[in-house]
């Protein structure tokens, strides 16, 4: 037992002092939460969590997410020491260029990381979306004695992650759908960067969590690792989500700074760290010290993993003997393949002068997506009906009926954005979050997590401009566009008429490792007569030619997005008749676009054509790059107003007389 007890102290303290020295190589980073919260990540990695270091991808691995992740070199450190591909090398780059150990784990850089965590909340919401896939998925294809989905979501979350009001919103969820598979340990060492949080957190945290109808337990001190293993191991037997809330010290070990908020987020230095390894009873040199008996315990996380996998693989192999078709079906989604022939049958809409709202054909649309691919599953924030994202005749996700598709998100923007991107982490589903698009600005965070991560999340935004009418300038979106385009890696579209929101979904749900924001209207959109204009499919270039108006070359190009292009369409044709030729370009995506070829670009823009009018009811930040010097931009640099529609588009400029007017002007100019 004593020999044990010395090999688990061990182990803990390579934890602390590989994590530290670390920090402190790269004079920079946090120390105090790898040297204070090690025994819990200890206990989780070597007595519970069940993964195979060797296929970091295992399906039925259990996930382990550092919500803290400015701790990363906690994780990194356990990394390396159970034998994934982290090298004592990428230990030592640790937060230096082009290393695979950053400052906060990312998504897809470092095996064995399964979220970009650091932003505080983000990592604890993402569980969430982890272990909603896992119920959905085990309850669509477990069967009696073959549970092929089976794994928990283990977290490490802190003070910070609980301060966050995204966490509030997943937690409430998560109890209410009772989501047993969560179990989060909580670094309960009640300091943050400016000091105690008796400065500004000090409700009772365990109450709070058991009002969301949580497991609540509590461990008093971090260093009785059976305790923390005991309260795992009830967790387990619950059908709850748990919290194990454990009293820990952050810094542990440091001699002046343990416990204080100076351990938190600076490198201890040479002389508080050679206390910290005096203190217990660590070798002062070398660096990076790893025991050969340490190193073989945590390494003996491999054969386990590969047994674990082996095993698996077994029982997938009766369940393929079994269940054919399930095990096929599957294997494809575990894969990330698609259904074949899935674009076929999708509605095709005729010409129509009245036409849809892009959010009415959008529904039509993803329900027709949900018949052909079973593993779109999604939900709204508490606006359904509004957003038209409910998938018709099939039940709502809930802990009874865990194979619905329709989830309930409440009205929780910022937690369904984190919440679906952990779906997306997850894998086996393609998961979607709707929302009016003046409140994508409550689910930034997650967007923008979701591009960083390059994952397949898809954003449904509808009631897209002043279109709104009477509810007036809060709920009218004017800089959300341009908002969106400013992320790196996600791809905003938004369609003319209902045959670009087929083409629109397509784009989205192929791009399995890309997020893609799909934006709607709440008017109707006259359909375009493609006998007329260009077919559809020239959304997936971003940008395309509907028609060149008039009897020559043409004199100026008028481009829109969304709802403007119809009014393009009628101000053009005016003006063909005035003998002006046009040329009309719907724009629904500039990254789309910008991922053209510039011969293809050319081929739309024309660069010897100089006169060009873009129309959109945004701000206009942008459009310039696309108009030139000497076009013009008519867009929206001010809030909405309450009233309807048509009168608020007309009286801020959206009409054809306007557009006309423009171009007409700018001829003038050119002469």
């Amino acid at each position: 037992m004593q020999e044990k007890n010395e090999l688990q102290d061990l182990s803990v303290n390579t934890l602390r002092f590989l994590s530290a020295d670390g920090v402190q190589k790269a004079n920079s980073g946090h120390p105090g939460l790898p040297m204070g919260a090690a025994t819990l990540a200890y206990t989780i990695w070597t007595r519970h969590l069940r993964h195979n270091p060797k296929n970091p991808t295992w399906p039925n691995r259990d996930r382990f997410v550092l919500s803290g992740g400015h701790g990363s070199m906690l994780l990194y450190s356990l990394l390396h020491l159970t034998g994934y591909d982290v090298s004592m090398e990428d230990l030592q780059q640790f937060r230096q260029w082009g290393s695979i150990t950053p400052g906060h784990p990312e998504y897809g850089l470092t095996p064995g990381v399964e979220t970009t965590t650091g932003p505080l909340g983000q990592g604890f919401a993402n569980g969430v979306g982890m272990a909603i896939a896992e119920a959905h998925l085990a309850k669509v294809f477990n069967r009696p004695g073959k549970e092929m989905i089976d794994h928990y979501i283990y977290a490490i979350v802190t003070d910070g992650d609980l301060m966050e009001g995204v966490s509030s919103e997943a937690a409430s969820l998560a109890g209410h759908l009772k989501l047993g598979k969560l179990i989060y340990l909580y670094d309960d060492n009640k300091i943050s960067i400016e000091g105690s949080t008796d400065l500004a957190f000090t409700e009772d945290r365990g109450k709070r969590f058991e009002a969301y109808d949580w497991h609540v337990q509590h461990v008093d001190n971090a260093l009785d690792i059976e305790a923390i293993d005991q309260a795992i191991l009830a967790a387990k037997a619950d059908p709850r989500p748990s919290l194990i809330m454990v009293k820990t010290i952050i810094g542990y070990g440091l001699p002046t700074r343990a416990g204080t908020a100076k351990a938190h987020g600076e490198p201890p230095g040479e002389v508080e760290l050679n206390g910290a390894k005096e203190n217990l009873g660590w070798p002062l040199e070398p660096k990076f010290f790893i025991p050969e008996k340490v190193l073989s315990f945590y390494r003996q996380a491999i054969e386990k993993g590969e047994k674990l996998e082996v095993e698996w693989k077994k029982k997938m192999s009766a369940y393929q003997m079994e269940y054919p078709e399930l095990a096929a079906e599957l294997s494809r989604r575990l894969e990330g393949k698609l259904p074949e022939n899935w674009q076929l049958g999708l509605p095709v809409f005729a010409a129509d002068e009245k036409g849809l709202a892009t959010r009415s054909s959008s529904g039509k649309v993803l329900n027709a997506l949900a018949i052909k691919i079973p593993e779109i599953i999604g939900g709204s924030a508490d606006l359904a009906p509004s957003t038209n994202t409910w998938l018709t005749d099939l039940p709502a996700f809930a802990s009874e009926t865990a194979e619905g598709r329709n989830i309930h998100f409440g009205v929780r923007e910022h937690g369904m954005g984190s919440i679906v991107n952990g779906m997306s982490y997850h894998g086996g589903v393609i998961p979607y979050g709707a929302t009016f698009m003046v409140f994508s600005d409550y689910m930034r965070p997650a967007i923008r997590l979701s591009a960083l991560s390059h994952l397949g999340s898809i954003w449904v935004f509808t009631h897209d401009s002043i279109g709104v009418g009477e509810d007036g300038p809060t709920h009218q979106p004017v800089e959300h566009m341009a908002a969106l385009r400013a992320i790196p890696n996600l791809v905003t579209i938004r369609p003319a008429d209902a045959n670009e929101v087929v083409e629109s979904w397509k784009i989205a749900i192929e791009n399995r490792h890309k997020p893609t924001a799909l934006v709607f209207t709440r008017q109707a959109l006259p359909t375009l007569d493609r006998n007329v204009f260009s077919a559809a499919e020239g959304v997936r270039k971003g940008a395309y030619v509907l028609a060149d108006l008039g009897k020559g070359k043409p004199n100026v190009i008028l481009m829109a997005s969304g709802s403007e292009v119809s009014l393009i369409v009628s101000a053009g044709k005016r003006l063909a008749d005035q003998a002006i030729n046009v040329r009309l370009v719907s724009f629904p995506s500039w990254e789309l676009f910008e991922a053209q070829s510039q011969a293809y670009q050319d081929s739309v823009l024309l660069p010897n054509v100089s006169l060009r009018v873009s129309v959109e009811a945004g701000i206009s930040q942008g459009w310039h790059r696309w108009v030139g010097d000497k076009g013009f931009v008519l867009g929206l640099d001010r809030y909405g107003a309450s009233a309807p529609a048509g009168t608020i588009f007309k009286n801020l400029g959206f009409s054809e007389e306007h557009v006309i007017k423009i171009v007409q002007d700018l001829i003038k100019q050119e002469r």
